[in-house]
């Protein structure tokens, strides 16, 4: 985090990123000042509502967040910045979102919560588009131009009013990350019982355990002694609000009707009260380790992993016969999880899987028999990409072996 006393100064002067909150509500014209150098300008959590046309004076500039501000339109400045890739407007009030405003290289958009209606036909005229990210908006369609977004590889529409599934999506040929939940097209009038539900009072929330875009989870311990759960429990406290993958609560709905898997998180009861809504799951073991890290921004849609980390060819065989297993019970089910990775699944020093984050899960037995088996290929996508990326980090030794050989071929024609 950076001041304002410290652009003034000329004490950031060669930096290549720089991040802004403080309440600001005009654009500080000294930011202009690092034009020859700046490459990643975040203002979010501040009070801006425009932009002035000078900022395509920034024109090393690659990425901008304003996140948590008061725009009403995104400003088409951005759309003349030449080297901008990563536009970032979450939360905050906008309606409108001119033809002119996406910059040519623009790879990565994210307008999550705020209340547009329509978006131009410019969008599906930007090739390098990867990742697009819609949700809790007002959408009633999509432009019928993203069918021409060929590389378009992750989408999240969810909680929208979409009244049709957009077709226009759902042969594009990289497609691999897809949530679509919350939308009237499909909605369904299910209610799933598959775990009983307990009372909030029933628990005692401990240790924070990790936190998503959707809530917390919490290591948690029965007030009373159970005979028909675990003694060993960990709990998920959903946020009210729509995230960036869509509302808590279907995500909950998506979970139950997944039921249970050896190689998922296991939940054992839910909590439907109101304002607050829980899942009540088995704790995971402690020697278990997350087995991958999120995308950079330089990888974009694709898994990390921590500098040195490797995997035996051994491991990673059975790590993805897990995966695969899982991949089929999902759809046996009928739900696509959206968000297949890496770093949404752990592992211990036997290889042994869990998955979990149902944040992007979508029921989808509401579609037609074309659909349907459209929405498996587009996870199945994501699955050649989980195995291309821990044969990355496969051991050098075991790069020659017939098991890495065998995998490579597996995913070939991804």
């Amino acid at each position: 985090m950076h001041t304002l006393s410290q652009l003034k100064s000329g004490e950031l002067s060669g930096i290549r990123h720089l991040t802004l909150s403080e309440n600001l509500t005009s654009f500080p014209l000294e930011i202009l000042s690092l034009a020859d150098s700046l490459e990643i300008l975040d203002l979010s959590n501040n009070q801006l509502t425009s932009l002035p046309k000078e900022v395509i004076q920034l024109q090393n500039l690659k990425i901008f967040f304003a996140s948590n501000n008061h725009f009403e339109t995104v400003p088409e400045a951005l759309g003349q910045c030449r080297n901008l890739e990563m536009v970032g407007f979450k939360s905050n009030k906008i309606n409108h979102v001119p033809e002119n405003s996406l910059p040519a290289k623009l790879r990565w958009l994210i307008l999550t919560d705020n209340q547009i209606s329509a978006l131009p036909d410019s969008l599906g005229e930007r090739p390098r588009l990867q990742k697009l990210a819609l949700a809790g908006n007002r959408l009633t369609h999509l432009p019928q131009t993203l069918a021409q977004s060929t590389n378009l590889e992750l989408v999240r529409i969810s909680a929208n009013q979409l009244v049709e599934c957009p077709d226009q999506l759902l042969s594009l040929p990289k497609l691999a990350w897809f949530a679509f939940s919350g939308n009237p097209f499909s909605q369904s009038d299910v209610n799933i019982q598959s775990v009983p539900e307990m009372p909030s009072t029933s628990f005692t929330l401990q240790d924070v355990l990790g936190q998503g875009a959707s809530g917390v989870i919490s290591k948690a311990q029965w007030n009373h002694h159970q005979v028909l759960f675990p003694d060993d429990i960990a709990v998920k406290e959903f946020k009210g609000e729509v995230t960036s993958d869509g509302y808590p609560k279907d995500e909950l709905q998506a979970c139950l009707k997944v039921g249970n898997h050896p190689n998922l998180v296991k939940s054992v009861a839910q909590v439907k009260e109101d304002g607050y809504l829980a899942l009540i799951m088995s704790l995971i073991p402690p020697h278990y380790k997350n087995l991958g890290l999120p995308p950079c921004f330089q990888s974009c849609t694709r898994d990390t992993f921590p500098l040195g980390f490797s995997l035996s060819i051994e491991q990673i065989d059975k790590i993805v016969t897990q995966m695969e297993e899982v991949f089929i019970h999902l759809h046996v089910n009928q739900v696509c999880h959206g968000d297949l990775y890496a770093h949404n699944a752990l592992f211990d020093d036997e290889a042994n899987l869990i998955v979990g984050d149902f944040g992007a899960a979508t029921m989808y037995h509401m579609l037609n028999e074309k659909q349907q088996a459209q929405i498996k290929q587009i996870e199945h996508r994501a699955l050649h990409h989980f195995i291309d990326d821990l044969l990355s980090v496969c051991a050098d030794d075991d790069k020659l072996s017939k098991q890495f050989i065998r995998l490579k071929q597996k995913i070939t024609h991804c």
